[in-house]
């Protein structure tokens, strides 16, 4: 603990006799010394009483009001002696050691999450939330360290209950608040001040683990997202902008409300900017490589609002997707992904695409010139070029995802010839889970195909399916069986179209 350079006790030096031959020899045992191979059975009689004098007591109720009282004790002495001598440090210094002592101990309590009740009960958190405001940012650190250690996600792991509990209670008396506050006044160029920012992010994330309201609370009462948004600037790769990359990305998962905050305080320039800078080159360590994978995470996620969307290609969000996969490096699958979430359900984006020959670039990844035209037409006509190359690789993907999901289906026939029923949404979703939905959306594809009524295009089509036993009405079925199954996530109405436009292709076929 920094403390005022006047206020430290300086211990006097053992001073060496200067040319003294007795210093050679090893000392004389004391008088009581008594050996066993040569071993000092006295030291080790002082070791065991000292390990005994010092055993820690069990951890019970009654260890936590002792714990707890003592503490109170200390923090009342510590603000006595700051209002009465506010100006003379050396004077509260030593209540400051106290305090920092007192704290370190009440550490003990992760050991016992059963007692967290117990400790809110004794209002306790109120006391400990307070210091997070002390001038002296080594306390104020030291109980973050503190609710880092009684947040964890292994101390608190089959004790859902008291966890709760505890939370509640922090949440209750402004830690989001108190906690984020401190860290903005925290100087990242001091190694302790460091750790207290990976505690205090840590502990937000422990929060959010035991009680998810704590992600839009967070960003609703703080500055927080400000403040992650200022770390992903940076261009130099460090630790915190991994960490705040991630605690990003939690905050925006599975938050609408976080989603659209972050896009009106600038979030989709920032993380494109931030993404930018892996256009052209790979990240360096595997660290980084997290890093850039979170921060693509939180693009997908903040692509999900209509109104980000908007922002994404007002941004040239697009155009930046596509020159990150011409060059082909470690984020080209990354890309591929935003582009996805850009353009469902959200035309000018793709017709953004379209416009700057992201068909050229698109193509190749689902392979492995541009004609003129409508948009519809220029797309269709990739599917005609080379002798319908790309209608052959889709009917390989086809053949390849309807076999797994044949072998799955017969994997769970036989686990009812073994009297292990399934239900059939479980059944559903287990034909899902082994390639199901790939194979919904391939047979989506062909039916596009097939209603534009392209004579070469049908033809081929055709040829294929015969050439691997199948017929329009195993595409068919595909179509039908997802048709029934379109949710309303995005309401009655999208639902309808959705169904709509399958029961056309279905018709069609």
């Amino acid at each position: 603990m920094e403390l005022p350079a006047d206020a430290r006790s300086h211990a006097p030096k053992r001073k060496r006799p200067a040319n003294d031959d007795d210093d050679l020899l090893p000392p004389p045992p004391p008088p009581t010394a008594r050996y066993d191979n040569g071993v000092d059975l006295s030291l080790l009689e002082a070791l065991e009483k000292s390990q005994a004098s010092t055993a820690i007591d069990l951890l019970d109720l009654k260890t936590l009001k002792k714990l707890v009282l003592s503490f109170e004790r200390r923090l009342k002495d510590n603000i006595e002696a700051r209002l009465k001598y506010p100006s003379q440090p050396e004077k509260f210094a030593d209540s400051e050691i106290d305090l920092h002592e007192e704290i370190q101990k009440l550490k003990i309590l992760a050991g016992g999450p059963e007692l967290y009740p117990d400790l809110v009960q004794l209002n306790t958190v109120p006391s400990l939330l307070g210091l997070l405001t002390h001038d002296n940012t080594d306390i104020s650190n030291d109980v973050v360290s503190l609710l880092q250690d009684l947040t964890d996600e292994d101390v608190l792991e089959d004790n859902d209950e008291p966890a709760l509990v505890l939370v509640d209670a922090l949440v209750e008396n402004n830690v989001l608040e108190l906690l984020v506050q401190n860290l903005l006044r925290l100087n990242e160029t001091d190694p302790d001040e460091v750790a207290a920012v990976y505690g205090t992010l840590a502990t937000i994330e422990n929060l959010i683990e035991v009680k998810p309201a704590v992600a839009e609370l967070v960003c609703e009462k703080t500055k927080l997202m400000r403040w992650l948004l200022g770390k992903i600037k940076v261009r130099e790769f460090d630790g915190s902008k991994q960490y705040a990359s991630e605690i990003l990305a939690i905050l925006l998962q599975n938050s609408s409300a976080n989603q659209k905050r972050l896009g009106q305080i600038n979030g989709v320039d920032v993380v494109l900017q931030a993404v930018a800078m892996y256009k052209s080159r790979d990240p360096k360590t595997p660290d980084e490589e997290e890093m850039v994978e979170n921060l693509f995470d939180c693009l997908c996620c903040l692509l999900m609002p209509l109104e980000n969307k908007e922002r994404f290609v007002n941004a040239e969000g697009v155009e930046l997707m596509i020159i990150v996969m011409n060059q082909k490096k470690s984020c080209y699958g990354s890309a591929i992904r935003a582009l996805d979430f850009a353009m469902t359900n959200y035309p000018p984006a793709c017709e953004r695409f379209v416009d700057v020959m992201g068909l050229k670039t698109a193509f190749p990844a689902f392979m492995g010139g541009i004609l003129r035209g409508s948009r519809k037409e220029r797309l269709l006509s990739k599917f005609v070029e080379n002798e319908c190359e790309k209608i052959d690789r889709l009917m390989e993907l086809y053949m390849r995802y309807s076999n797994r999901v044949k072998a799955e289906t017969e994997r769970m026939d036989q686990l009812e010839l073994d009297e292990l029923e399934l239900d059939e949404e479980e059944k559903y979703n287990r034909r899902l889970e082994s390639g199901l939905y790939t194979l919904q959306l391939i047979a989506v594809i062909l039916g596009h195909l097939w209603t534009s009524e392209h004579p070469k295009m049908r033809t081929r089509i055709e040829l294929l399916l015969k050439q691997n036993k199948l017929t329009k009405k195993d595409v068919k079925n595909i179509l039908q069986e997802y048709h029934d199954n379109i949710g309303d996530l995005d309401g009655p109405e999208e639902k309808e179209r959705a169904q709509t436009r399958i029961q056309k292709f279905i018709s069609a076929f």
